[in-house]
């Protein structure tokens, strides 16, 4: 691990923690003096974690097989590297092609960390770009209340009332979103949109509000990223948010299109809109920027909007975004070295693995080719004739086989049904008769009932039967005041005392059985 040389960079691209577990996978590890000070990890933390610290850039490059970075490197780093070293990092190879022939002359592998293929679940764990997303769009709405002059949150004061700030998130990927949460949790209105119409659930659970643009057309892109969209849209957008812009009083955009230009989406006279003393916070400043008035790396003033375009948002929480980089890498390493003796394979046959690998052993393999999605078998003509014999077997409700039985057997069960009921009716007290009908009914309706529920409500079901069997309650509350026992000799005071417990515990029984059903139906809601 070296220390990053880049301006502003505080990052470091391991931390103590993480040195540990990667010793545990056999490797020892070589550390630059100073690499961590910026981001608060002295050289002596790592020496406690097993680290071996060297006293220049140089000797790490010589001593390592693997080298860790956060910035791409150098051309004077590159010429420190030497034929077979694997350099895991941040490299945007569709950016810096030259930086691409200068590695791929030193005969080395690169594995650039942004070029992961977002799409596949097992490489979630492995996603840098995400988790350094989330903290800079955190950080984007600390730069902003830094820079805005009032609360967030509404207040009530002994001065007067002061109403919460109005903020708007252009672009709602992992870095808006952590910018939705942020600010919705300090108490102000958030309003949010992105091409994505996808997106509008994740706003709304973050406590935001999404905005739709007036305009009908998807925007979803490739890799979890949106697309460039039609010129028709694009008017309808900048109409949209030239609306908010007068009423918002922050502006934070994360808009950015892989390989490409930001999208300029707040014009000058948007800006010129927008009530003295408002905020605009520029995330893609680093790609152009989506404000045209935005300088990277400033923070000025213009027509009394502050507009922020700082670069380094991730590296200003560095020991947060150092931690959480470090174990992304880690989790890569495990992939390369899963028999953990300390030697990694790069394994092209592997998606992730051949996702992340833009250079092996000097020749470019970028870009990779596009993942094989496997297609759904077609059904053979025996199995696609099963589903339909089951749906002739089964029911309406999924409740097994209700094929008529065969007339014998039916008449039969008519016959000894009928005779049955006919002795009961002859020979049974007449008190019993009354009991028993009731009985019956209860038994064909609670089946009707059961019958006609989806299977998946059954637990439910059972859970609310449950409570509503406490009207036995009533039974409880009688024997606390019995009617008619003066002078029987009955013992009233334990009787009562009984009937009390019995209540209770039905009481319990009722409340928690409908409180489960209610826990238990929220579940099948969306």
């Amino acid at each position: 691990m070296l220390r990053e040389t880049f301006p502003r960079e505080k990052r470091v691209a391991t931390v103590p923690d993480v040195v540990e577990k990667l010793r545990q996978l056999g490797f020892a590890v070589a550390i630059e003096t100073g690499a961590g000070d910026a981001a608060n990890f002295s050289d002596d933390t790592y020496r406690a974690a097993g680290a071996e610290v060297l006293p220049s850039a140089a000797a790490v490059w010589q001593a390592a097989d693997i080298v860790f970075k956060v910035r791409p490197p150098t051309a004077d780093e590159v010429a420190l590297m030497h034929p077979g070293q694997i350099l895991i990092d941040f490299i945007w190879p569709a950016q810096n092609p030259e930086l691409m022939q200068q590695l791929a002359a030193r005969q080395v592998t690169v594995l650039a960390i942004d070029a992961l293929p977002r799409t596949l679940s097992r490489a979630q764990k492995m996603d840098a770009l995400t988790s350094m997303a989330g903290v800079s769009g955190y950080r984007a709405v600390i730069e902003a209340a830094n820079a805005f002059g009032r609360f967030f949150n509404g207040q009530i004061t002994a001065a007067g009332k002061v109403p919460p700030a109005k903020v708007f998130i252009a672009g709602a990927g992992v870095a808006g979103l952590s910018a939705i949460g942020t600010a919705a949790n300090m108490g102000a209105i958030v309003r949010a949109n992105d091409t994505r119409a996808e997106v509008a659930d994740q706003v709304t659970s973050l406590g935001g509000e999404f905005v739709k643009v007036d305009y009908e057309e998807d925007g979803a892109g490739g890799g979890g990223y949106a697309k460039v969209m039609s010129e028709g849209f694009q008017a309808a957008q900048r109409q949209m948010y030239a609306q908010q812009a007068q009423d918002a009083d922050i502006i934070i955009t994360t808009a950015l299109i892989p390989g490409k230009p930001a999208p300029k989406l707040i014009t000058a006279e948007m800006v010129r809109s927008m009530k003295p003393g408002s905020v605009i916070v520029d995330m893609a400043a680093e790609q152009g920027g989506n404000c045209e008035l935005t300088v990277a790396d400033e923070a000025l003033v213009r027509y009394g909007v502050t507009i922020i375009g700082y670069t380094d948002l991730a590296s200003r929480l560095a020991k947060q975004s150092s931690t959480l980089y470090a174990t992304n890498l880690l989790r890569l390493t495990e992939e390369l070295c899963k028999a953990k003796n300390g030697v990694a394979v790069v394994n092209m046959e592997d998606d992730a693995i051949r996702g992340l690998t833009v250079i092996k052993d000097g020749a470019i393999t970028w870009p990779a080719p596009p993942l094989v999605v496997a297609p759904k078998p077609a059904p053979s003509t025996a199995t696609a004739a099963t589903p339909a014999a089951e749906t002739k077997k089964k029911g309406g409700h999924g409740h097994g086989s209700s094929g008529p039985l065969p007339a014998k057997t039916l008449a039969l069960l008519f016959a000894v049904v009928a005779l049955a009921f006919w002795g009961i009716g002859a020979y049974a007290p007449a008190a019993f008769l009354g009991h028993f009908t009731v009985f019956v009914l209860a038994c064909f309706i609670g089946y009707m009932v059961v019958w006609n529920v989806t299977p998946a409500l059954h637990t439910p079901l059972m859970s609310v039967t449950n409570a509503i069997s406490s009207i036995i309650a009533l039974g409880a509350l009688v024997q606390i005041a019995p009617p008619g026992t003066a002078g029987t000799g009955r013992p009233d005071e334990l009787i009562r005392w009984l009937a009390l417990a019995a209540l209770v515990l039905t009481a319990i029984n009722m409340f928690g059985g409908f409180a489960v059903t209610r826990r238990m139906l929220a579940m099948f809601r969306k």
